[in-house]
């Protein structure tokens, strides 16, 4: 079987993702999902790994340095065999750098970071020779740099994670078009899993954290029941 039927058929396989926000479970476990991938050729398979691993930030070691984290990214990019997929990891580490250096200055860093390898990207400089400016002067390029601004100044870390998912799902809806049943729609599919995957994740703690939070509320007048009243904390 060629590679042109073989991935017609996998795409076949695979149930449809739907929306982004609202799942409540992906479209199908990541067991069955990796077993569907087996399917691939050696050299994709290798390149859909070594791209979601550089992609997969919420799994990061602790031990990673933003500067190896570049590395590899370059070396990733350099490596990867087409514009499309070079063009999605870009895209991402683009984002990801233009956060970092928000957080960053949140944090109350009043010069951008001497470091070398910090960010990645076409970006780098011009951030640095903007720290000062609210959007950094990307409003143009990256119309969501001003909303990501104010859900870091109100700490709304949640809403932060919702604008990044929202934004990376229709870059990907859009790099797409023209991509139904080939390679590039197999990676589509599975950075889309991914990011729902990241979604549940994070609708879950925060369901977590309102029930917590309510239960907390209607229990504040019953303490007593649960231990002295005296160390209840409400």
């Amino acid at each position: 079987m060629d590679n042109d039927s073989r991935y017609v058929m996998l795409i076949s396989s695979l149930p449809f993702h739907g929306p982004l926000f609202g799942a409540h479970h992906t479209p199908l476990s990541r067991l069955r999902l990796e077993q569907r991938l087996r399917v691939l050729e050696p050299e994709d398979a290798n390149i859909l790994r070594r791209l979601t691993e550089i992609l997969d930030f919420i799994h990061h070691s602790m031990d990673l340095t933003d500067a190896e984290l570049v590395r590899r990214t370059r070396t990733l990019d350099a490596e990867l065999p087409s514009t499309f997929l070079r063009d999605l990891l870009r895209f991402r580490m683009e984002q990801r750098t233009l956060l970092a250096a928000q957080r960053r200055r949140r944090r109350g860093e009043t010069s951008p970071p001497r470091e070398p390898g910090w960010g990645y990207g076409r970006w780098v400089g011009h951030i640095e020779r903007n720290w000062h400016e609210p959007g950094f002067r990307l409003e143009r390029v990256f119309p969501w740099v001003t909303e990501a601004e104010r859900l870091l100044q109100a700490d709304d870390s949640l809403g932060l994670e919702r604008l990044k998912l929202a934004v990376t799902w229709a870059h990907l809806d859009r790099m797409s078009e023209g991509h139904w049943f080939d390679f590039e729609a197999v990676v589509i599919y599975v950075l889309r899993w991914d990011l729902i995957a990241r979604w549940i994740g994070q609708d879950g703690e925060a369901a977590l954290l309102r029930f917590d939070g309510l239960a907390a509320d209607g229990l504040r007048d019953y303490a007593h029941l649960f231990g002295d009243p005296r160390t209840a904390v409400g």
